[in-house]
């Protein structure tokens, strides 16, 4: 698989229309069964909220819980075109309870832009927010359990492959290789020693970082430090194919869930 050579200085690849994708998740979703909350809204898109409760669970179990998200940037399409590609698809395992954010930032899409109107990058908002988007995510985490994992799916346009940052500080047992190993047959993966200026191995980065030392903390920052204790941000390469991305990102998921 060659890359496409398009992007120069930022991703100029192929864009969607963010709207009818919501309302394809939003529709399939429905027909499913999830449970659907608008957790921020502008007089044009709701950011909705997905949640799906495990299906078939003996009563002496508690359910893994898992969160994903998607969408934080609006030029890494790949995102919730997977997660309309999941939510079709229809198939999470029963003793999951499923809780979903299928595209944090709308405006962003219409742009084709990383930001949010305002110029604010969203996935460094999350220690001292000021966008309103994020403000109501963290709300509405506020409410949420805790989560056994989480999935943030983004993209990067400068990547020579598919690869993810896990965070994992209490050394629980890794999922790691095993979504590497699901991507591979679908996606190059980079495997570069350094990555985004972090040493890597097989594609797979292990953060070092103190929350406490970064004023600007992304999603995947404040899951670690306040929701799990578990998680991957899975990066597909902007300059392959939008359908080799987006089945990157999707064999990923499945490969945790099936964990």
């Amino acid at each position: 698989m060659q890359r496409l050579g398009k992007n120069n200085g930022r991703y100029d690849g192929e864009t969607i229309d963010i709207s009818a994708v919501l309302k394809e998740i939003q529709v399939a979703a429905l027909s499913h069964g999830w449970q659907q909350e608008v957790i921020h809204a502008d007089g044009r898109f709701p950011w909705l909220a997905l949640h799906r409760p495990a299906l078939a669970l003996p009563a002496s179990h508690a359910p893994l819980r898992i969160y994903l998200s998607a969408g934080i940037h609006g030029d890494e399409p790949a995102g919730p075109l997977a997660v309309r590609t999941l939510i079709c698809e229809n198939l999470w395992p029963a003793n999951l309870e499923i809780f979903l954010l299928p595209c944090l930032n709308p405006h962003g899409f219409e742009r084709n832009q990383r930001e949010n109107p305002d110029g604010i990058d969203l996935n460094r908002d999350y220690r001292n927010p000021r966008s309103a988007e994020i403000q109501a995510h963290l709300l509405w985490l506020a409410r949420q359990p805790r989560f056994d994992f989480y999935l943030c799916l983004h993209e990067d346009w400068e990547s020579k492959g598919f690869y993810l940052y896990e965070q994992n500080p209490d050394q629980l047992p890794s999922l790691a290789a095993k979504i590497i190993a699901a991507v591979e047959p679908v996606c190059p993966i980079d495997l570069s020693e350094i990555i985004e200026g972090r040493a890597a191995r097989g594609g797979v980065i292990h953060p070092q970082i103190n929350p406490q030392t970064r004023p600007d903390w992304p999603e995947g920052l404040y899951l670690i430090t306040q929701k799990s204790r578990l998680g991957c941000t899975l990066e597909a390469p902007s300059d392959f194919p939008l359908a080799a991305r987006v089945n990157a990102l999707v064999a990923a998921v499945y490969a945790t869930l099936s964990a």
